[in-house]
């Protein structure tokens, strides 16, 4: 048996490393390393693939959030409503750009964040939600962007767990997650399902004065050279990157099914089990494009399996072992346990197995038998 890796990049390479080598080499041939064809080529296509009239690339996800806050204009103090159970960069932003972050709780069955907590977080003074979608599932995009717009706030999706998973509505419409909302952002980290090999990421919008304003903010608040008309930053997606992504993208729906299978694979086998909670997954399922694949284990030793898991050569991870709340730099008064129930419960039952494009059967069975193993 092949040797199971957490994300297997290498061995999906060397299916396509033809293609990412030629696109690699046009940026050499070229030397347009910055704001090249490659940059320009890949933002059209994701524009196309995604249905959303802007891309904007810049250089890693965590960017893409903070410009896309920086686009909105927000003041210091208004409050943004995220939630508890992600990871840090999502709030991070926040915090450094002198908003004020409020964390709810997250639903149990899905694990993005719960639409009764962004009810009771609302206050005079907030001015945006950022919904997650973690894991690769999207959120109930429906129902925040009607709170949205009973409240008049603004809403950015951060996506960087999702790109491909589609947002489905009551009237039976689709649309991509991260365009749905005022503006949205993603990473190209290289274990995510659309990643380039260093650091990527890119701002999604359908408004065309926020992109307009968003293309200043990354290269210096400049459209013209020299000419600094907003306050922005150096964030910008280089060419060699763009130019890996342009080789992957063609693939991404392929890429998400390979994920789809193998979480219904595992799924299966874990049906029925007293101790795991698996995540659903339908014959169509397009909602979620399994970033992760992560159980709940319950009443059983969760810290035990892994160490099982680790023993025996299977990488697995806690994401997320600690609540955003009971984060140093994080901590408020205005926090209490008793508001993150789920989340709490969340941080010591999950998780996650190996997932990645290139899982064959004989990997997922080994897995599931190791994990079926030690819960008997």
């Amino acid at each position: 048996m092949k040797k199971i890796q957490m994300v297997d990049l290498k061995s999906q390479y060397d299916k396509i490393a033809t293609t990412v080598n030629a696109s690699i080499q046009q940026v050499l041939d070229t030397n347009t390393y910055i704001n090249g064809p490659q940059v320009h080529q890949f933002q059209k296509s994701l524009e196309e693939y995604l249905d959303v009239k802007h891309v904007i690339p810049c250089a890693n996800g965590t960017d893409a959030l903070q410009i896309a806050m920086m686009g909105l204009d927000l003041k210091p103090g208004d409050e943004v409503i995220t939630a508890d159970f992600t990871f840090a960069a999502t709030v991070e932003v926040i915090a450094l750009l002198q908003l004020t972050p409020v964390l709810v709780d997250v639903d149990m069955y899905n694990m993005n964040i719960s639409i009764e907590g962004i009810k009771k977080a609302i206050t005079p003074k907030t001015k945006a939600i950022v919904p997650v979608h973690l894991f690769g599932r999207a959120a109930n995009m429906e129902a925040i962007m009607a709170i949205a717009k009973e409240y008049n706030l603004y809403v950015i999706e951060d996506n960087a767990q999702a790109i491909g998973a589609n947002c489905k509505f009551s009237d039976g419409t689709k649309k991509k997650a991260g365009t749905i909302g005022h503006v949205g952002a993603t990473s190209f980290f290289p274990s995510k399902n659309l990643g380039c090999y260093g650091d990527g990421g890119a701002i999604f919008t359908n408004d065309d004065a926020l992109a307009h304003k968003l293309r200043g903010i990354v290269n210096h608040g400049m459209y013209e050279r020299y000419h600094h008309d907003v306050v922005g930053v150096n964030s910008r997606l280089d060419s060699i990157q763009a130019a890996v992504l342009n080789a992957k993208l063609p693939l991404l729906d392929e890429y998400s099914k390979a994920r789809q299978d193998a979480a219904r694979k595992y799924s299966t086998a874990f049906e029925g089990h007293k101790n795991i909670i698996a995540p659903s997954i339908c014959d169509i399922c397009d909602c979620h494009v399994f970033h992760q694949y992560t159980l709940r284990i319950v009443d059983a030793d969760r810290n035990g399996l892994m160490q099982h898991l680790l023993d025996k050569g299977i990488p697995c991870a806690i994401y997320y072992p600690i609540p955003l709340h009971s984060q140093k730099a994080y901590l408020d008064s205005r926090y209490k346990e008793e508001d993150f129930p789920v989340t709490n419960q969340l941080v010591k039952e999950v998780i996650s197995l190996p997932m990645h494009t290139e899982l064959d059967d004989e990997q997922i069975k080994f897995i599931t038998d190791s994990v079926l193993e030690f819960l008997k």
